[in-house]
Order: C-alpha cells, then structure tokens, then sequence
C-alpha cells in the first residue's frame, strides 16, 4: 500500500483541554504531513479549544467527562470502515511532529509503534525528574510482569485499529497509555519505539507534571492500572469487557487471550512438575556411594522433563512465573549432594589460601598431606594436578578465602547461571528463554552437581550477545573497535575460565581480518588472550608455567561417554591411546565453519556441537554448553539431549554397585546420543521453517527496536 493511501487510512486522535493557543498549530502540521483524518476531543475546554481546531481542519467532538483515557476513547467511537491505523498525539505542541514520518514509515512491519522521548537528550532534558523516574519504573514493572522493556509511556503513539479493538481499553484516565502497552504485549503484537524529539509545551498549562501534585496523581493511577492488570492475569476473566465500536470482524486478526486457557494451564502444570521432580531427586545425589541413589533420581528428573517439555508449549508468561520457578527449582537443588567435581574446587582453591598452587601439586603430594579435610578423600582423580584455567582456579581461591563450603560454590556457579537466564530473557524473551531456565540439566549441573562451567558460560553468552547487538534506532551503533574488542574481552575471560571457547576466538580473528583491518584483528587476538595471560602470571615462573597437565590420563587417553571415538576404536582399536588426532577433523569442522557462518552464535553453536561428537571425554553436563545457543536457534538436537544426557549417570551407578568400569553399554550410548542426532538432522532438514520461526515475536518478546 503506498503512503498516501496508508495515510488517508490512518485517524488522528488529539485530547485537547484548554489547548487554543497550540492545537491549531499541530493540526496543520498533521494536515501538512498528509494525514487529513483529525480528530480533536475536547474534554471540557473553556477557551476557544474548539473553534480553532475547526479552523484547522478538524472534526471536532465534545466529552464533557474528564479524563485523559476518557476522551481518547471518545475518540474512537464510530470509526470510519477505511481507518487501518489510530494515531495517538498530544495538543500542546510538545510531540515534534517532524519526525512523525519515521513512525508512519514503520507501518508495514509493526503493529504498535511509539515515539520513546527517553530515546533522545532532548526528549531526556525536556522531561521533568519526576517524569523521568516515572517512566522508569512504569517500564521496569512491565518488564517485570510482561517480560518487555520498553522505555518510555510517551503520548505519540501509533497502532492498528484491529489491534486496538483486540486490546479492549477499560481505562478512562491517565492510565491509559500504560494499560495499552502491557495488553500489547499481551496480545503479541509487533512493537518497537523509535526515538523522538520533545518539547517544552508551546502553550497552556500541564494537567500533569506541571505540578508535584498532578504528577503524584498520575504515578499513582499508573501503578493502579498496572497492579489491576497485572491481577487479571492470575485469575479468569469473569466480568464483562467493554464494547468495542467499529470492525468487530477484524478482532479475529488479533484474538483476545484470556489468561485461563489452555496455554496457561500447561504453563501451571510445567511448573508444578518441574517443582515436584526437583524436590524428588533432592535426597538421591551421593550416586557413587548409595545403590538406589540413581533410578530415584531417573524419576525425578523424568518428572522434571514432563514440565520441560510442557514449557515449550509456553509462548509467553510473566517476569514472575519466569523467575519464580527458575530461582525456586535452583534454590531446591542447592541442598542436593554435589557431584565429585565439586571437591577439586574447594581442594584447589584452599591451596592458594595455604601459599600452594594447584598447577604445581596433585592432591596426593606429600607435601599436602597436613592440609588434608574431611572430605579430601571425595577428591577425584588425586594423583592429577590442576586442569582448570589461572581465572578459574581465582575463583576458587577467592570463594575458599570466604569459606571452602559446598553451599558458596555452588551458590556462585547458580548466580552465573541465573545471570545467563537474564542475558538471554533480556535478548529473546521469557518465553523463548524458558527452554535455558527450565531446563532440567541446566538446574541440575549448576545448582544441584555443582559444576562450574556456567562460570565459562556467562562470559561466552555475553561476548556472542554483545557481538551480535540489535542496532535498532534506539540503540546507538556501537564503534567498531569496542564492537570486536569488546567481545574479544568477554570472550578472552571464558577461555581464562575453561579452555573450550578458545576456537572462538578464531572467528573474531578470522571476520575482523575479512575486512583487510589487521590492526583490529591484532587488538582482536590480544584483547582475547589477555585475561588467560594476565591471570596466569602468578602460576607461572622463568623455568616452567604448568598450566595444563599433559601426562595426566584425562588429557592424553581418558574417554567418558563419548560418540564418534567410540565408533573409531571399534574399528582402530590403537585409537583408544591417544587423543590427539581427534583434533585434525574438529579444526577441519571449524575451519568450514568459519568459512560458511556469519554470525558469532551460529558459529559457537555449530562448534560446540563438532566438539561434543569428536570429543572422547563427554560428560553429561558438557551437553549445557549448548543450551543457551539453542533458545535462539530452537535446535531440537539440543532439546531432546537436555533429556537424553541423563543417561550418563548409569555410570556412577555401576560405581556404586561395585563395577569399576566407566563404560556405556551400546544401549546406554545410544539411548543418549540418537535423540541428539535425530534432532540435529531434524533442525538441519527444517533450517528455514525454524529460522523463520526464531525471528518471529514469540520469540522475540525483549524489545530490539524498529530497524
């Protein structure tokens, strides 16, 4: 549809009260724009209000009862069948229409298009403090209860008229704008905000932030209006809704959701599984010592999966049903009896309080024997020193400083794992986030085994997150240099904290030479090695660094649940001696990988998987690795192993009753990894549907803005 035909599609809503020394202004510069639908509701004026939009242009329709959502509803009754498009504005002149062509060209991707006065530094300055700070909290309580930020409750606001009829306005006062926003939200429309201009008003006095006490009356309605919706999403909808005039038929576009439907029943039952498995397998962790441990366990955690499956079903949901059970699931399993992993943290991290680095003594050195505890025989592999990267190991030292207690380790490995859940709900959403937060091996591994590589993680989602930065017209572009640098450096601490981020720096190094800048590849390369360099200083002298134990077992030759190594010695038996040459096809994997991804996600993603099927130590919390890539990419690989990889406890379990030998049987390996591989070549086959459905709002429910 071409722009004049969108614009005479498009009706101008202006509540005007005592506005006759602007209005006639706004409606010309409205009519001068092309928009020739004008609709001035005076709400009660007492000066010329009237007669000079008249004047201007414009229909003019009186609502003598007062209220801001009053006259804007006003506005709305007996619609023309043309309109398409409602136009929100205010009459004071404040609204710089100048750049109300930036929003009308939004028309064709968006549903619910509003001018962010926060946006801009005039618009900031304009705003009173009191304004300013209201619009704050107003916006973070919607993100609070809506799970989307937005950042400013201006007036210059535009949005389908179908859309606007689904919303079904019940407000009548101040309200309004923010009870527009949170049903918008409600009903999955397309939204961005582009920044705008403000103004002082041209003329009149303020209703509202011209006085302390206007402006307190409107917080107040405000906060009103949002715990009343906020009320109504936890309850059925049991009272009548309000008319709505005009094209009842186009409702069918934009259907009502009542809270209390079947999506909301699956979401209350997702939770409820995922509570009741957690407090199942609560008392069910010594898995190497007590027999019965693990199939208790196995059920409680297929309890949790029949609520994680459950979650993917759940589009959206509130900032508290999101955090509620994250944090509550989380907090549950931090009285579960850790994994033995656990032990080698606190061991290494007391021996940097003790004067010792852990690089340059296995646990069983003499030397160490008078600092020996209670709990060092729990200590896995002791006659190995320290695997774990120079960040890592000062984590450790730093929590043992404190306290060497199970329950501080592992409440640091949960809080980085709850600010993963906040970096991705921030970036897509709640909903989509949901297959990261309620997932049973991602609560489990860091809160309940007390593994720590959500320590690695954190930097690595945040590096992908910053590199891969929406530019809407909210967002100023970031310089090139802090782009890639940037990244580098979160990156550089994920590798400082477990050596698997490494090849990702490769594609920083690899894309930033592309662009024939050599010199941003070197800063690239040494902002990304850095935090290794840095942080290793202290563990290394003149003579030696002995980071990396490369005699030890577990790097040379060990093997776990591992996939195509396994299927290599059945063939080449002397490949079991060895782990080196499993390297050559992972480089050659990323080396295709870099030639054929462009973005920093896809490319981490496709490496972690080429790293988990080549690697030939796999245990089954490494499978967490690729969980948070996957609330982007909707891999179904990713989602079936998050249930499959459970399996691999089968192997504790043979440990506990009596059988030394750390080996799946063929029915176990495959139990765990076809789940994997069907959904890898399912996501493969289906590529462009679900890329299609990535990028649609349900999955995008965090505001990226208008492109």
């Amino acid at each position: 549809m071409s722009s004049a035909a969108l614009n005479s599609s498009t009706l101008v809503i202006i509540p005007a009260l005592n506005e006759a020394a602007t209005v006639g202004t706004v409606v010309q510069q409205l009519r001068d724009l092309g928009l020739s639908r004008i609709r001035v509701v005076d709400n009660g004026s007492h000066d010329r209000t009237r007669e000079v939009a008249r004047q201007a242009g414009a229909e003019v329709i009186e609502e003598p009862v007062k209220g801001y959502g009053q006259a804007c509803w006003r506005g709305l009754q007996a619609v023309e069948p043309e309109v398409e498009w409602i136009l929100f504005c205010d009459a004071d002149g404040s609204d710089d229409l100048a750049q109300l062509p930036e929003l009308l060209a939004q028309r064709a991707d968006y549903d619910f298009i509003l001018g962010n006065r926060r946006g801009t530094t005039t618009g900031r300055q304009q705003l009173t403090p009191v304004q300013n700070f209201g619009n704050w909290l107003a916006s973070t309580l919607i993100y609070w209860g809506w799970g989307y930020q937005y950042h400013d409750l201006g007036p210059l606001r535009l949005i389908r008229w179908p859309a606007l009829q689904a919303i079904q306005m019940r407000d009548r006062g101040f309200g309004w704008t923010v009870e527009m926003q949170a049903r918008a939200v409600e009903q999955e429309l397309q939204i961005c905000e582009i920044p705008v201009n403000y103004r002082p008003r041209q003329g009149g006095q303020s209703k509202i932030s011209g006085t302390l006490k206007g402006s307190f009356q409107a917080g107040m309605i405000i906060l009103t209006t949002l715990a009343q919706l906020y009320g109504q999403t936890l309850m059925p909808q049991s009272f009548p809704m309000n008319s709505s005039p005009g094209k009842a038929s186009l409702e069918a576009d934009y259907p009502k959701r009542p809270w209390w439907g079947l999506e909301s029943v699956i979401l209350f039952l997702s939770a409820c599984f995922l509570i009741w498995g957690t407090v199942w397998c609560l008392p069910h962790g010594d898995f190497l010592t007590e027999p019965t441990a693990v199939p208790q366990f196995w059920r409680g955690i297929a309890v949790m999966s029949v609520g994680f499956v459950l979650s993917w079903w759940v589009r959206s949901l509130s900032a508290i049903w999101f955090w509620g059970v994250a944090i509550a699931t989380r907090v549950l399993f931090l009285a579960m009896y850790p994994g033995d992993d656990i032990w080698r943290y606190l061991w290494e991290g007391l021996l940097q309080t003790q004067g010792f680095s852990p690089y340059d003594y296995a646990p069983n050195a003499d030397i160490l024997v008078p600092l020996r505890t209670a709990w060092w025989g729990h200590i896995n592999h002791p006659d190995v020193s320290a695997i774990y990267p120079p960040v890592a190991q000062w984590g450790f030292r730093l929590l043992a400083a404190i306290a060497p207690s199970v329950l501080l380790f592992k409440l640091a490995f949960t809080a980085a794992d709850l600010g993963i859940c906040w970096l991705l709900s921030r970036r897509f959403g709640f909903g989509a986030t949901l297959l990261y937060a309620w997932n049973p091996l991602v609560i489990y591994s860091f809160a309940g085994g007390g593994h720590y590589d959500s320590w690695f993680l954190l930097p690595l989602v945040a590096a992908w997150l910053w590199f891969e930065r929406p530019h809407g017209r909210s967002l100023t572009p970031l310089p090139p240099l802090l782009h890639w640098v940037g990244s580098a450096v979160l990156l550089g601490f994920s590798i400082a904290v477990k050596w698997m981020s490494l090849p990702v720096l490769s594609f920083l190094a690899w894309h930033s030479l592309n662009r024939w800048r050599w010199q941003l590849t070197l800063f690239v390369i040494l902002a990304g090695v850095s935090p290794f360099l840095i942080s290793a200083l202290p563990f290394c002298g003149l003579q030696a660094c002995p980071l990396i134990p490369t005699s030890s077992t577990f790097v040379s030759h060990g093997r776990s649940a591992e996939f195509i190594p396994y299927f290599i010695a059945q063939i080449w038996a002397g490949s079991r001696q060895a782990n080196w040459p499993f390297a050559l096809p992972l480089g050659l994997w990323i080396a295709i990988l870099l030639w054929r991804t462009q973005r920093l996600g896809s490319f981490t993603e496709g490496y972690l998987i080429g790293l988990l099927l080549l690697s030939p130590i796999v245990h089954g919390w490494y499978f967490t690795w690729l969980v948070p890539f996957a609330v982007a990419s909707r891999n179904w690989g990713t989602r079936l192993v998050s249930l499959s990889a459970f399996v691999y406890f089968a192997l504790p379990q043979r440990i506990a009753l009596g059988d030394s030998s750390w080996l799946l049987t063929a029915t176990e390996r495959w139990s765990l990894w076809l789940p994997f591989i069907l959904g890898l070549l399912w996501t493969s086959v289906s590529y462009h549907a679900l890329r299609a459905n990535s990028a649609s709002p349900r999955f995008m429910e965090t505001n990226e803005n208008c492109s």
